[in-house]
């Protein structure tokens, strides 16, 4: 049996708790609250946010648990293996990677969005072509390139540099949000009374509510880099669970914190009747002037590199697993002879995700829509895994080599299945609140395909490898039993 590579261990508590807030907030806090609010009405933003961060603590319970019993890099990937075997590991990675890389495309388009409103002459220069009524400037895509060149640098360097560029970035955007949210609630033009009326006068208030937490897996998507770093932490992975736990906290008050100070600034219903390319930096500017948009501007490019960085980690480090078990090219399992990343991963994932400013941003939107299922998918995967271990007694088929008794854990395992189905329910149920635009469903269709195109051309191989060399490949351990294998 040929030996198995393995990552350098030298990720830090307190940036494991970075990677994760850092890649849950990315630009959509500081780009999109007009757009949510247009939907939801401020309160319900802020109601959905918050409901939609306590199903992902209660997806965290399995989290908290696997992380614990299998600390290897592939996450997701790994767990469903576990439970249900190879080909259902293929799937939940398939799903996964297109997220990821999805979501480092989107964030590094973002930083470009951003100096097109900063600096709009700057950035409309080279008009290339118009692209779903999109134009597409080379400036924007130089920018882009070069923010995706300056990460996926950092990252071969290494988790230590990562890491610790990570925290500072998180602390940073943290004071700048507090600050913003202060700042205007102080100014004595502002007034909670903009928050009113509290929902659209169009909408239901179950139907605001839901549109947003629908939307709460994009939204949070990120506290599950957690598990694909885990291999490279430094210190017990027991507290995995409580970093994730503290993250997604931090999240959610994040969210709203936004939400709230963009429409303390003035009546949100005008604001949002304006179609600005940027509400929350004009509602901001207009109460605080320049002092507000550099905040602003510092904050989001904080949440940009965070999401850039973390998303960069979590994405290199599946296809780093998927490799190591064989189902992707051998390439990807290979780490650099003096960092010790997986570089190959590092620099697929840079150059994928260069490619999307080219296509602009509203063809971009489609394709990260269908994140959602992707990481909707994982987290039914995870759930489904803590459910099958977890067991409510001592009956027939427990087993103490591969069962725990825990009821509470068990039904919690549950209910994240259960929250799990709901968000792909509501994002492919025509009717919904959210259901994906024909773009997306066309565009998750391809992937599916290609998914299967791929799998059809690895299963012979794939399948020939002997189960305990499968077992050690992604686990780490000949002797785990593994179900449906």
């Amino acid at each position: 049996m040929e030996e198995r590579q393995k990552l350098k261990k030298s990720l830090k508590p307190h940036w494991v708790w970075a990677i994760a807030l850092g890649s849950s907030i990315g630009w959509g806090a500081f780009v999109q609250p007009t757009v949510w609010m247009k939907d939801g009405g401020p309160l319900g933003v802020v109601i959905g946010f918050l409901i939609g961060a306590a199903l992902m603590m209660l997806i965290a319970v399995s989290y908290g648990f696997l992380i614990k019993s299998f600390p290897v890099s592939g996450g997701e990937f790994a767990y469903a293996f576990v439970s249900l075997g190879r080909t259902h590991a293929f799937i939940c990675g398939w799903f996964l990677t297109l997220g990821y890389i999805c979501i480092v495309a989107l964030n590094a388009s973002a930083f470009a969005l951003m100096f097109k409103f900063v600096f709009p002459k700057f950035i409309e220069n080279l008009h290339l072509y118009q692209i779903a009524g999109w134009d597409v400037y080379g400036m924007e895509i130089i920018i882009a390139v070069l923010a995706l060149l300056v990460f996926g640098y950092l990252n071969i360097r290494g988790t230590g540099l990562t890491g610790r560029v990570q925290f500072i970035f998180c602390i940073i955007m943290l004071a700048g949000v507090l600050a913003l949210t202060l700042l205007i609630g102080g100014n004595p033009g502002t007034s909670l009374a903009n928050l009113q009326p509290y929902f659209p006068t169009n909408t239901s208030m179950f139907a605001a509510i839901i549109s947003i937490v629908a939307i709460a897996p994009w939204a949070y998507v990120g506290f599950d880099n957690v598990p694909q770093a885990a291999e490279e932490f430094n210190f017990s992975s027991k507290k995995a669970f409580s970093l994730i736990i503290l993250a997604i906290l931090f999240s959610g008050l994040l969210y709203s914190f936004m939400i709230i100070a963009t429409a303390m600034a003035r009546p949100w219903e005008a604001l949002v009747a304006e179609n600005n390319l940027w509400g929350t930096a004009v509602a901001v500017t207009d109460v605080l002037g320049t002092l507000g948009l550099v905040i602003l501007v510092v904050a989001l490019s904080m949440g940009i590199f965070t999401g850039l960085n973390g998303f960069i980690i979590s994405s290199s480090r599946l296809l780093f697993a998927m490799s190591r078990a064989k189902i992707l090219p051998e390439a990807f399992s290979k780490v650099h002879p003096k960092y010790k990343t997986p570089y190959v991963g590092i620099i697929f994932t840079v150059i994928v995700a260069m490619l999307a400013p080219w296509f602009g941003r509203q063809a971009l939107l489609w394709v990260v829509d269908m994140s959602s299922i992707g990481v909707s998918i994982a987290y039914f995967y995870t759930c489904y895994t803590a459910f099958s271990i977890f067991k409510w007694s001592m009956d027939k088929e427990y087993n103490p080599a591969k069962h725990v008794i825990a009821p509470g854990k068990k039904f919690i395992a549950l209910i994240g299945m259960l929250a799990s189905v709901m968000f792909i329910a509501l994002l492919l149920i025509p009717g919904s609140p959210a259901f994906l635009g024909i773009e997306s469903r066309i565009a998750l269709i391809a992937w599916i395909v290609l998914g299967v195109v791929f799998y059809l051309a690895k299963r012979t191989e794939f399948n020939k490898i002997p189960k305990e060399e499968l077992n050690y490949l992604i686990l780490g351990n000949k002797k785990i039993e593994v179900e449906n294998e």
